[in-house]
């Protein structure tokens, strides 16, 4: 995406810039206005727009990272707090519950009030949010808790804003597919860069982790203040006074989304811990209800600035978002497995746990270069299927791995595969989502796609561990242990087959569209 620019970029628009050519190219003053308004990262010199670019993808690293930075030592934070196994999963759920949940409104927050301000805040927040977490270590799990709980909603400002800058600053085509794609591999990297770290650290004080990661935080506020541009000022909030932007929140939608999330997410992750006979478990699942009721009512019906533009939400996007929910459920399952079935199982240091796993850096790289350069020739729904398929294989290779199998078996071909779905899902449902909008609504876009990948993270955990919880026979053997985590691994492996067959009528469903319009154009001539 960073190639040499030719010394007439300045006077080209956008499109011509990607390859393709304008109907009228003797107009020179179009391509001057269309430059102006589509294009605004093509005024950057190439350093700053490296740098940009760099500020704007570490809100994906740094939300995986904050998964990684946790996962890999929570069993000594867990033994610091004395914590029992079936207590370590909100660790990582809590923290991806509110990265899902709150990310709907932050696309909101970003549209009113801006792009690049909500990110830095983002920033800001989640470092805020990561110095508790340190300071927990003289307190209990419950400040960690409520803290790891409060830090997600740092990235989930961070995402749709970090996207929505990208959406509103590119054209669409192939230098924006390549930025979009370059986000997306910022996942894996994340996730093995908070790993590694917090291995490091840990050599120490694993407090030092979460100290470390503020700092870095804060630092990447003030770069980003200065390098990021300001996305164009177009948006029908910014002519409005205080009062108005405020009623343009929807701030009750927000508030019957959020709290049904919330409550959903809660008890089907709680009730691996209490059981489901447990009144609040089953309340909280009913009150959900009542709570989505009422925000589809408030949408549909009641707010004249809905948090959801429903006219986008056409039966392609469903079925994209359905195969995203069910691809990131499936990972966030394998992600959690696959780190027990190496620190538990095979009794692997943090530190060699993130080299077992390390593969997943170089292979989500290429799967994002491959499906930036190639998606726009093939198209998302293939692309969709794909990814569905790594999932799947991924999951089933470590989900049958033996114990004590040498590692260049099955389970290192899991961390080659898996990326690839996670790499070829997120540009294409972006990317699908980002064009179907205005620049306006560029928020909204990033919203739904982050909201479901993260949220399904979550919501995978809590299916899993209900599962667990079942077979496990109290756990008190590693081949109980194992039958719970193969257990969990079955449920993962449901989740992605059934979004692989979803991918797969969304491309028949697509191809037959294609034939029927390309049979119409015939007849037409």
């Amino acid at each position: 995406m960073f190639g040499t620019r030719r010394h007439s970029d300045a006077s080209l628009s956008p499109t011509e810039r990607d390859g393709d050519a304008l109907p009228n190219e003797g107009e020179k003053g179009n391509k001057m206005e269309l430059a102006r308004t589509k294009s605004i990262a093509e005024t950057l010199s190439l350093p700053r727009e490296i740098i940009f670019v760099a500020i704007v993808c570490s809100a994906q690293l740094l939300t995986q990272a904050g998964l990684g930075n946790v996962q890999t030592i929570v069993h000594v934070i867990g033994n610091d707090f004395g914590l029992s196994d079936a207590q370590l999963p909100w660790l990582i759920a809590g923290y991806s519950l509110t990265v899902g949940t709150f990310i709907l409104p932050s696309g909101r927050f970003g549209d009113v009030f801006g792009y690049k301000r909500m990110l830095l805040i983002g920033f800001l927040w989640m470092a805020l949010w990561s110095m508790v977490l340190a300071l927990s270590a003289y307190s209990n799990h419950v400040l960690f808790t409520f803290a790891r709980v409060f830090q997600g909603i740092g990235p989930a400002i961070m995402l749709p804003n970090g996207l929505a800058i990208f959406g509103a600053t590119y054209a669409p085509g192939k230098r924006k597919n390549m930025v979009f794609a370059i986000f997306g591999a910022c996942a894996p990297t994340g996730s093995i860069i908070g790993s590694v770290f917090a291995g490091l650290f840990n050599l120490a004080w694993w407090p030092w982790t979460y100290w470390a990661c503020a700092i870095y935080l804060i630092m990447l506020t003030t770069a980003g203040f200065f390098m990021i541009p300001d996305p164009p000022k177009k948006s029908k909030f910014s002519h409005m006074s205080a009062r108005e932007q405020i009623s343009n929140l929807d701030l009750p939608g927000a508030f019957a989304g959020v709290t049904a999330l919330v409550l959903f997410n809660f008890a089907w992750n709680q009730a691996p811990l209490v059981g489901w006979d447990t009144p609040y478990v089953y309340i909280c699942l009913i009150l959900s209800s009542l709570f989505l009721a009422l925000f589809f009512y408030i949408e549909l019906r009641v707010s004249k600035t809905p948090l959801i533009p429903f006219d986008v939400l056409s039966t392609d996007v469903a079925f994209v978002l359905a195969c995203v929910g069910c691809g990131w459920a499936c990972f966030g399952i394998w992600y959690y497995y696959t780190w027990q079935f190496a620190q538990v199982l095979r009794h692997a240091s943090p530190l060699l746990a993130t080299a077992w796993i390390s593969p997943v850096v170089p292979s989500g790289c290429i799967a994002a270069l491959v499906t930036g350069l190639v998606i726009h020739k093939v198209g998302p729904p293939p692309v969709m299927m794909i990814a569905l398929s790594c999932f799947t294989i991924g999951t089933i290779l470590i989900m049958t791995c033996p114990v004590d199998q040498v590692y260049w078996g099955q389970f290192f071909f899991c961390t080659v595969v898996t990326p690839w779905g996670m790499d070829m899902s997120f540009p294409a449902a972006t990317l699908i989502l980002s064009d179907a909008v205005s620049k306006e609504h560029q928020g909204i876009a990033a919203s739904l796609v982050n909201t479901v990948v993260n949220y399904s993270i979550s919501l995978g955990l809590g299916f899993a561990g209900t599962v667990e919880v079942y077979v496990v026979n109290g756990g008190t053997t590693l081949e109980d242990t194992l039958k719970g985590y193969r257990a969990a691994m079955y449920m993962a492996v449901g989740l992605s087959g059934l979004g692989l067959v979803t991918s797969g009528v969304y491309c028949v469903k697509c191809w037959m569209k294609g034939r029927v319009a390309r049979s119409t154009h015939d007849d037409e001539k």
